[in-house]
């Protein structure tokens, strides 16, 4: 086994140092949510902190980590006798992106329980993290089902495997750290909340800081076991401190004063449920202990405020993280007793460079930090105003010159969904048609692999004919391998929404982008709900440009649209060409998603020969392959041209307006987008 990297060791990170050191003091808190880029010793803290974690007593020959002195009465090894109990580490479980259901919480032998009425269970990963820790690095690609399972382990401390009537119960009690990188999508709210606490985390901009990050690696790869040795005693020395914060942590009193403090805090940041309090209240008493304190102060809830509500105030993916700490201090001053106050309490910070957290115990990290939050998508664009006149013409043959700056976009609304014709077999999502894991029942066929999801009807049916040959003569029925049939699931899958926005010279009045920006926000924000991919494609002046290659993140595409300026020539042929480009890619990529097109724009094309003819072969290219579209019509005025519904049916996709896009819109809307060769 590979000596791991020590964790007092790690340089900067304070915020990611202490969430994981609270959660080894009281796991009580329920894990922690690391956000940041890659290369940040997210994947190395956590590796280190199970070397600092006491280790563990458990049942000999258990394959579950049953605790010797009050064994689960539900263990399916068990029941145990009373035997003397084995000490071993305790265990850092990694869940794998790609994992299975069957190997996250355990397979049954469903041959053997249909036939012999045994409960064969071979325990998952669930049941090797327990009293341990259990890290799934980016979490938030994990599909939404397997996401469910885990969180629901983490908050009941028991995993439930149920297949056709015949269930296992086993204890899973583990330390939960997830990590992200939030440029490739986020996770759901109510699955945010889940997790006890979040931390964000960038690399350093010291040079020296990142000097030293540099030199200990080397010293590491060069030498790992004489690199931790020159580190042991520090990591003995914070080992020590882990377990006497434990020790301490049952005589933490938690006052009436902080409280109101914390329940005033959650309220102030209309916060969802109870969830934040609880875990603010836990958070607090940790820190307390961590600090070497018997009572909680007012600092405590002020650094527990810091980690556990960021991720629970955010309303769409389109808010930034992060809390408004001078209304925190104001509120803390508003509701709690002046003497929590008082300059004269003891410093939280037990001092030491013991790679504790730096700023751990109730003093907060980032207080002193400018570049805390990140900017809103979009940088400053909101409140940049468009340089072209309210009532602005549309201009088709305006040169690249005349760029307008970017304009904000209208307020999101709720959008009519559209989806995709057929029956796909994609990644699982919430908008199309398609062949799942999970969903209703629609039939049965023989199983390819692994038997996963058992057809009861379907496989007594294969069986019972065969029941006299067989020799059967009691009640039982007799079932073969070749009698078990799978079932066949319909749900829904996620889409490649691919945006084509039109931002040229004719789409340039402030009023009218305004209104399509917010147009494409709510596809955006409905994107984000039913677990699309998405892509944006511009175009204007003489070309067209992928703003952003399909990606996971809405909010990345949210700031490119924020961003994004108008002016010039409506080159959309390049647009419907370059987005073609994009889907060829992506089919290679990954052939089972499939695309949705969403064309935004006036219709117009202009520049270049034929600019209206060289647009309608482009939209025949992607009709020719059976791409799914619409065009959302953006022009305005009493006369229209109707020239966005000319380029629908050249594209074999249906033409919607601005205003039929509202879900509460009485103009009638199909819900699945006519494909080619599928309409007459």
């Amino acid at each position: 086994m590979s000596t791991p990297y020590p964790f007092t060791a790690i340089v900067g990170q304070d915020d990611l140092r202490l969430g994981l050191l609270l959660n080894a003091v009281s796991p009580a808190v329920g894990g922690v949510l690391v956000r940041g880029e890659k290369g940040t010793a997210k994947s190395t803290a956590v590796r280190a902190l199970a070397a600092l974690m006491p280790e563990v007593s458990v049942v000999p020959g258990c394959r579950f980590s049953c605790d010797p002195v009050s064994p689960d009465p539900a263990c399916p090894d068990g029941p145990h006798a009373e035997a003397a109990g084995v000490s071993r580490p305790a265990r850092t479980v990694e869940l794998p992106v790609g994992a299975s259901e069957d190997r996250l919480v355990g397979a049954l032998d469903i041959e053997r329980a249909l036939s012999e009425g045994v409960k064969a269970f071979e325990p998952g990963l669930l049941a090797d993290a327990h009293r341990g820790i259990l890290y799934v690095d980016e979490v938030n690609l994990l599909h939404d089902h397997l996401v469910d399972l885990l969180l629901d382990a983490a908050a009941m401390g028991a995993s439930y495997v149920e297949r056709e009537g015949v269930s296992v119960r086993h204890a899973a009690r583990f330390l939960l750290v997830g990590t992200m990188n939030p440029e490739e999508g986020e996770l759901r709210p109510q699955l945010l909340d889940r997790f006890g606490l979040t931390v964000e985390v960038a690399a350093s901009r010291d040079t020296d800081e990142r000097v030293e990050v540099v030199r200990r690696r080397l010293a590491y790869d060069d030498d790992p076991e004489g690199f931790a040795a020159r580190w042991a005693e520090e990591e003995s020395a914070l080992r020590e401190r882990i377990a006497a914060a434990r020790a301490l942590l049952p005589r933490v009193v938690l006052g009436d004063g902080v409280l109101r403090q914390i329940a005033a805090t959650c309220a102030a940041f209309e916060v969802d449920g109870m969830r934040a309090d609880i875990v603010m209240a836990r958070t607090a008493t940790a820190l307390a202990a961590w600090a070497g304190c018997e009572e909680v102060t007012a600092d405590d809830v002020r650094q527990a405020a810091l980690l556990a509500l960021p991720h629970r105030r955010r309303r769409n993916p389109f808010d930034a993280p992060g809390l408004d700490e001078d209304k925190l201090d104001r509120t803390l001053d508003e509701a709690g007793p002046q003497d929590d106050n008082d300059d004269d309490q003891p410093d939280p910070d037990g001092g030491g460079d013991d790679g504790g957290g730096g700023g751990g115990g109730g003093v907060p990290p980032q207080a002193d930090g400018e570049d805390r939050t990140p900017p809103h998508p979009g940088g400053g664009s909101d409140d940049t105003p468009s340089q072209a006149p309210e009532g602005a013409p549309d201009a088709p043959g305006r040169p690249a010159g005349g760029e307008q700056q970017p304009v904000a976009s209208a307020e999101p609304f709720r959008t009519k969904m559209l989806s995709v014709p057929g029956l796909g077999e994609g990644a699982a999502g919430r908008r199309s048609r398609a062949r799942t894991a999970h969903g209703r029942t629609t039939g049965a066929v023989r199983p390819q692999g692994a038997l996963t999801k058992l057809h009861l009807a379907a496989t007594v049916q294969a069986a019972a004919p065969h029941q006299r040959s067989r020799g059967r003569s009691g009640r039982g029925l007799v079932v073969r391998r070749d009698d078990l049939r799978q079932a066949t699931r319909e749900g829904r899958e996620g889409n490649l929404v691919l945006f084509v926005v039109d931002a040229s010279g004719s789409m340039a009045a402030r009023q009218r982008m305004s209104a399509v920006k917010g147009a494409v926000l709510s596809l955006l924000l409905d994107a984000y709900q039913r677990r699309d991919k998405v892509g944006l494609v511009t175009f204007r002046g003489k070309e067209a440009d992928v703003a952003l290659p399909p990606t996971s993140s809405v909010d990345a595409a949210a700031a490119r649209l924020e961003s994004l300026p108008t002016g010039g020539r409506t080159p959309l042929a390049a647009g419907l060409l370059k987005a073609h480009d994009v889907l060829r890619v992506e089919r290679l990529r990954d052939p089972s998603r499939r695309p949705l097109l969403v064309v935004v724009t006036d219709g117009r094309a202009t520049g270049g020969p034929e600019p209206v003819a060289l647009a309608g072969r482009a939209g025949r290219l992607h009709r020719s392959e059976g791409t799914a579209s619409v065009v959302v019509d953006c022009e305005s005025g009493y006369v229209r041209l109707g020239l966005a519904g000319e380029l629908a049916r050249e594209l074999g996709g249906t033409a919607v307006t601005l205003d039929e896009l509202r879900a509460d819109s009485i103009a009638g809307l199909v819900k699945d987008v006519t494909a080619a060769g599928r309409a007459a």
